[in-house]
């Protein structure tokens, strides 16, 4: 059954008690205190009863130790086991600690002639690299080769003065295309250095602001275009990317520039 006490009823009586002095509310069921306080006593004496833990284990939770595994550690320990291009690249395969390789369906390696006097180092692989498992066969891809032709070097060759050889600093497609994050950089950096080594191309390309972050430490990919730099111990030549160039095809007349210096460089060295 509902109360037929309503709110202004209610009140009225709280403020009738209020004029009695009535100063707080009080339990329906009373409380012994005089009991509480001997319970409190009773269980104070049983604790002091209680025999003395060691300090040192009272002062100091155990906690489990948890052991952070080095991403780049555990790639530079891989890279440096290698000792051939098969072998580095079983190596990365290998490699669980890049998320990029969960969501990818090829380990991107290389292309080209690993005895060839100029590598390409690009960017990452994207769609269409990711489906064939080969670097630059896009349209920028195709670009690329066309670009390589006009000054005589070709990716399929089999003499080392014009062949190509070509792989990017990361080999799993980021997903949509975004740029690399520093950390999956960092962790595949050793990995580059290795191929480097491995490959050893007399002339390094750094293709696009990621390479030239790897390769220099430094990004800003239209002011290092065309001027020769020092990278991984080698001359490097900063260009712009050839998916860059289809967007802003005025752009050709620098990277035609950089071709012509970097088949110089070529032709120059012994």
């Amino acid at each position: 059954m509902e109360s037929a006490l309503d709110w202004h009823t209610a009140k009225a009586l709280l403020d009738w008690q209020i004029e009695l002095g009535a100063d707080e509310a009080i339990g329906d069921t009373p409380v012994d205190r005089f009991a509480v306080a001997k319970a409190d006593a009773e269980a104070a004496a049983n604790k002091a009863k209680e025999p003395a833990r060691d300090s040192r284990t009272a002062a100091t939770p155990q906690v489990q130790e948890r052991t952070e595994i080095d991403a780049v550690e555990v790639a530079r320990h891989a890279a440096s086991a290698a000792t051939s291009l098969d072998t580095l690249r079983e190596a990365m395969a290998g490699y669980d600690h890049c998320a990029l390789k969960r969501g990818a369906r090829n380990l991107v390696f290389s292309d080209g002639n690993p005895a060839a006097r100029l590598m390409i180092l690009g960017e990452a692989p994207g769609r269409d690299e990711d489906r064939e498992g080969r670097p630059f066969v896009g349209r920028a891809g195709r670009l690329l080769d066309r670009m390589l032709d006009a000054i005589e070097m070709d990716r399929t060759t089999d003499t080392p003065d014009r062949a190509v050889y070509i792989t990017n600093v990361l080999p799993w497609r980021p997903p949509q295309n975004r740029d690399p994050e520093p950390e999956e950089i960092a962790m595949m950096l050793p990995f580059v250095q290795k191929h480097i080594e491995l490959a050893n191309p007399d002339v390094i390309v750094l293709m696009g602001n990621i390479a030239c972050r790897a390769g220099l430490g430094r990004q800003g990919i239209l002011r290092l275009r065309g001027k020769w730099a020092e990278a991984f111990g080698r001359p490097a030549m900063p260009m712009t990317h050839p998916a860059y160039l289809l967007r802003q095809p005025h752009a050709k007349r620098d990277a035609w520039a950089d071709l012509l210096a970097i088949r110089a460089r070529l032709g120059g060295a012994s």
